[in-house]
C-alpha cells in the first residue's frame, strides 16, 4: 500500500526561479469518486492515472500507474468531470529535499504552491526563503478542489482567506 506524506506551502516572490532544475507542463482532470480522488494527468511526454484517498492532512493513500498518453487524452476528454487543472511544475532541490513548485494557469493563474514529500510527518527540512504560509490542511489548495472551485473565483462568493 502506498502512502504519500506531503506538505504544501504558498510561494513568496520569484527567487525560487533561479534554482529551477527542470519544468514540465501538466494537464489534469478528475474522474470522480466519493472516497478517493481519481486523477488523469499528462505531464510532459508521459501520462498517469493517480488515485489518492480524500482525507485531508499530510498523509494519504496514493497509487499511481503509467498509461499511454493517447488513452489519457481520451479519458480527459470523455470521462473527466468539469474543471481541469493546467499548470507548469518546476523542480527545485533545496538542502537535500526536492520541492515541486506548481505554477497554475487558466482559472487558477496567480497561484503558486510548493510541495515537499517526506518520509514521515515529523521529518525535519530546511525552509527556503521563498516558502510562505503552510496550506497542507486547507483543502481549497488540493488540485481536485481547485478543479471545482478555481482560485480566480475565491473572491466571488467563495471563502477566501487573506
Amino acid at each position: 500500500m502506498g502512502i504519500e506524506i506531503e506538505r504544501k506551502f504558498l510561494v513568496i516572490g520569484e527567487a525560487w526561479r533561479d534554482a529551477v532544475e527542470r519544468s514540465e507542463p501538466m494537464d489534469q482532470g478528475y474522474l470522480g469518486g466519493e472516497r478517493a480522488s481519481v486523477r488523469v494527468r499528462i505531464a510532459g511526454s508521459g501520462a498517469f492515472l493517480n488515485i489518492k484517498s480524500k482525507q485531508g492532512g499530510a498523509s494519504r493513500l496514493e497509487f499511481e500507474y503509467a498509461v499511454p498518453v493517447d488513452e489519457a487524452r481520451d479519458m480527459l476528454d470523455a470521462l473527466a468531470l468539469p474543471g481541469r487543472i493546467a499548470k507548469r511544475r518546476h523542480y527545485v532541490t533545496h538542502a537535500g529535499h526536492l520541492w515541486e513548485i506548481d505554477e497554475f494557469e487558466g482559472e487558477n493563474a496567480g497561484l503558486v504552491v510548493a510541495e515537499i514529500e517526506l518520509q514521515s510527518e515529523d521529518e525535519a527540512f530546511e525552509r527556503p526563503a521563498w516558502l510562505g504560509e503552510e496550506v497542507t490542511h486547507d483543502l481549497r489548495y488540493y488540485n481536485s478542489a481547485l478543479a471545482q472551485q478555481p482560485f480566480s473565483l475565491w473572491g466571488k462568493g467563495a471563502d477566501k482567506e487573506s
